[in-house]
């Protein structure tokens, strides 16, 4: 296997060879360690991060038998790593196919097997395991490879320790044993610090913020991401999960501005193909803007594939805007199942108040004058005394300048005030440079996500040979990714 098979970079017959059992799945795997041999020995991360992308794209073709085979290919018959994963691959599927025993003899068993390509072989078989539904073997084959990558301190390894680290997280989640694993992430994570790894840095950050907020420890989430070492997001994936962590911690502390562009944010970045991360991400920011005292666009909930899922956050969304409090206690309660799994139950109770405002703003706009009684009826409140309550809203409501109103206590009147010209006002001034700003922030971050290759100051030109192999490898490396499945996220 030292053989420098690049699989011309972007293989152009993995594409057909994906879709077609057997000995080309074996072939397939065999170039992309050929790939990641390659990375290894030149010190070309982004091989191996290209060979990891590849093997996404195919892995919902893997077979136990062409595991099994390529890992016999790919590490030292007899070593730790060979006997502990062959474990994990039944043997009786192998009368169903017949193994390339051809490609087999031109590339041998390797003398020594490389870091990396033990490193992946423990990924496919793990990623094979959770596929399958074995978890209790996931969890045991995750923390082999946890075990080993601990004691490698390269940094060809790091793209495919930081797919390990997800992965073995992943697999503890499945379980619902997510507080065992706490104390070993928090210790990976110290190790990526003071390795600089700081793609590791990105997914274990993630992966303790989500093992905190899945127990609702808001506070030591906060506390962890706001000590952690600060770097440049490396993976698109990543910072997007970021964004969304950040976004729900802030609205739990109340920050709902802040964790508004977070969570839009996210969604935004995110791939198209990451359609329930983008649902989540859209649940929480209707939420927040719902209790900010903004009404999200119809569009929101129209979004292809979207619709359904949405559909919830829609009625509450219409009963928040009409004020009526009576439809938001119903919507509550229909739709109270899918509201407590997506952990956004305690932020609906938040919106009753909204619900209560958006509905005085609509009577102080219809009344130049009101008794306080018929404001309690409209309003639908469901207190011992509901004219002091409205009186008590309505005060409130008048002193956080919601409405431009006053009470007239001795007749028990709500008195609105004439509306004037909005545009006499800064109002819209605020409103556009809040725009103009949001469009300098993303320009910024458009700039900063530019990637310019190395030595590109030195003005060598490339072949045309090179440049049609280079713009192959780039549409080829496009399309894999466009691929990547959903539950990455």
């Amino acid at each position: 296997m030292t053989q420098d098979v690049e699989m011309k970079e972007a293989p152009a017959a993995p594409s057909n060879s994906i879709s077609s059992p057997g000995p080309s799945l074996l072939q397939h795997l065999k170039e992309i360690a050929a790939l990641i041999e390659t990375g290894a020995y030149s010190k070309e991360v982004r091989r191996i991060s290209r060979a990891v992308r590849f093997t996404i794209a195919m892995r919902r073709k893997l077979k136990a038998p062409v595991l099994s085979a390529f890992i016999d290919f790919a590490l030292v018959p007899g070593s730790e790593a060979h006997s502990r994963l062959s474990s994990y691959l039944p043997k009786e599927e192998e009368h169903d196919m017949e193994i390339d025993t051809a490609t087999s003899v031109m590339h041998g068993p390797a003398k020594h097997s490389l870091p990396e390509l033990e490193i992946y072989c423990y990924l496919i078989v793990l990623i094979f395991l959770i596929d399958q539904k074995r978890y209790d073997d996931a969890k045991a084959c995750s923390s082999a490879s946890i075990a080993r990558v601990k004691s490698l301190n390269r940094r060809t390894v790091d793209v495919l320790a930081s797919r390990l680290y997800f992965y073995y997280s992943y697999s503890y989640e499945l379980t619902d044993g997510l507080a065992e694993i706490r104390g070993n992430l928090l210790a990976l994570h110290r190790l990526a610090t003071l390795r600089h790894d700081e793609l590791g840095q990105e997914t274990l950050l993630n992966l303790l913020l989500r093992n905190y907020l899945h127990y609702n420890l808001y506070d030591q989430a906060e506390k962890l991401r706001s000590k952690a070492p600060r770097f440049e997001a490396h993976s698109n994936q990543q910072f997007c999960r970021y964004l969304f962590y950040l976004g729900k911690i802030r609205t739990i502390q109340l920050e709902y501005t802040d964790a508004k562009e977070s969570l839009l944010q996210a969604a935004r970045k995110a791939p198209v193909a990451a359609r329930g991360f983008r649902i989540q991400c859209n649940k929480w920011a209707v939420i927040v803007r719902l209790l900010l005292g903004e009404i999200p666009e119809r569009t929101i909930f129209m979004q292809q594939g979207m619709k359904k899922a949405l559909r919830p956050y829609f009625e509450l969304t219409n009963a928040v805007r009409i004020g009526d409090l009576e439809l938001f206690r119903s919507v509550a309660e229909k739709f109270s199942d899918t509201f407590n799994s997506d952990r956004t139950h305690n932020l609906i109770v938040r919106l009753r108040h909204n619900v209560i405002r958006t509905g005085l703003r609509n009577i102080s706009i219809s009344y130049s004058r009101i008794s306080l009684a018929d404001v309690a009826r409209k309003l639908r409140l469901d207190s011992a005394n509901p004219v002091a309550d409205a009186e008590s809203i309505v005060s409130k409501a008048i002193r956080d300048g919601a409405i431009d109103a006053t009470v007239d206590h001795t007749n028990g009147w709500m008195v609105s005030k004439e509306t004037g010209d909005v545009y006499s006002t800064t109002e819209p001034q605020i409103a556009f440079n809040s725009r103009i700003a949001f469009c300098l922030n993303m320009h910024n971050e458009a700039v900063k996500a530019l990637w310019f290759p190395p030595n590109s100051h030195k003005k060598e030109k490339e072949s045309a040979e090179k440049r049609r192999e280079r713009q192959q490898q780039e549409q080829e490396l496009a399309k894999h990714i466009a691929e990547e499945d959903d539950d990455e996220f």
